[in-house]
């Protein structure tokens, strides 16, 4: 049986990419009773890393939120493979936090991190509406762009 969320990214045409593995000693997800915390997602599909460079320099606001659009279809794709394949358990996005990889002078983050939070309210309707956190940092792991993490409530 298809999830409802699955129904809908399918009318959207949107696709989610396989959900990659740790490179480290960590979990890319827990969840502890209704909350499922969701590890930062790098913009890549499938391994195959997308966007490296700084926002600012290599990358604009638009090119960013891109960027931003592809980690959190990362985040989406592991929330559906820890909830056992049906995403109509995600409750609500409580709050997503944006990682942006920039020049000193860019000062456009919260606008490059509203490419992840369109997609949540995109897929998740209301439900997808979040707190947020946006910050610049000198740099992410390979050189990529952005990276974002996610808190769900579950059911």
């Amino acid at each position: 049986m298809t999830s409802a969320i699955d129904q809908k990214l399918q009318a959207l045409g949107i696709e989610l990419p396989t959900p990659s593995a740790p490179g480290a000693n960590y979990v890319p997800t827990v969840r502890t009773g209704n909350l499922l915390l969701i590890t930062g997602q790098l913009s890549q599909w499938n391994g195959e890393r997308r966007f490296v460079g700084k926002l600012g320099r290599e990358f604009s606001v638009e090119e960013g939120q891109q960027a931003a659009r592809l980690c959190a279809l990362n985040l989406v794709a592991h929330a559906r493979e820890a909830l056992g394949g049906n995403l109509d358990h995600v409750v609500r996005c409580l709050r997503v936090a944006g990682y942006v990889n920039s020049m000193p002078e860019f000062t456009g983050q919260s606008q490059v991190i509203n490419g992840a939070s369109d997609l949540f309210v995109q897929v998740f309707g209301k439900a997808g509406r979040h707190t947020r956190m946006a910050i610049g940092v000198a740099a992410l792991p390979y050189g990529v762009a952005v990276e974002v993490e996610a808190l769900l409530e579950v059911s």
